[in-house]
């Protein structure tokens, strides 16, 4: 199927699945193209995709460049410490921030504001990045120490399970520390939005009330 399909059957399932009800809002698709060809992501440009994701420097900035000056860029892997002067000023959403040191990088690179995203391993898997759950709290009121970080949201990746019971607690954990923070009114972290959900369980993310879901191989494949 091409992007264009592809996106259209991605609009439609989040639709049915949105709870408009509960203050939910349509979430925002970033297409993950970091498996694809610059020609693929040029596809999913026409098709009416402006956010995309990348989680390697080099293919980050190799796709920014290739695309229109219109698009918004999501760095959503782990970024290490060394490479954040490489590209935190072409970054429009940081996906993966996730301790301290990378947020004294931040602040120290960085020439305007980063909007960021805490990732949160709600999960607790070894094998994942991201703050402790019962870390959240104490970890989000440090970051007051430092410049150019806006805690936009938070963002967690659930395991690879089809147990859909299992997929909604995670994700509604999410939620519910998302408020947390909300509650505590601080001006640099107001932190609205929630990053959850990927191709195999965004219909799940969507209902817990996610505003990005991050889709890569449903949306425009794996080529490379």
């Amino acid at each position: 199927m091409s992007v264009k399909d592809n996106l259209n059957m991605i609009h439609e399932q989040i639709k049915s699945h949105v709870n408009l009800n509960e203050g939910h809002t349509v979430p925002n698709v970033i297409a993950v193209t970091k498996y694809v060809t610059i020609e693929r992501a040029k596809e999913a440009y026409d098709a009416g995709i402006r956010h995309f994701g990348e989680n390697r420097v080099e293919g980050f900035l190799q796709k920014k460049a290739a695309l229109p000056d219109d698009v918004t860029m999501h760095f959503i892997g782990s970024l290490q410490s060394r490479k954040v002067k490489d590209v935190i000023d072409e970054i429009d959403y940081l996906h993966a921030l996730d301790r301290i040191s990378l947020a004294k990088e931040i602040s120290k690179r960085a020439t305007h504001t980063i909007k960021c995203f805490v990732q949160v391993n709600v999960s607790g898997e070894a094998s994942k990045h991201g703050v402790a759950v019962d870390q959240l709290i104490p970890f989000i009121k440090e970051l007051e120490l430092y410049d150019h970080i806006e805690v936009v949201g938070l963002m967690t990746m659930a395991p690879f399970t089809e147990d859909e019971d299992e997929l909604k607690s995670i994700f509604n954990q999410l939620k519910m520390k998302r408020d947390e923070v909300q509650a505590l009114n601080l001006s640099y972290a107001p932190c609205s939005e929630l990053s959850m959900g990927m191709s195999n369980d965004y219909t799940i993310a969507v209902e817990a009330g996610a505003t990005f879901v991050r889709i890569g191989t449903r949306l425009v494949g794996k080529e490379e």
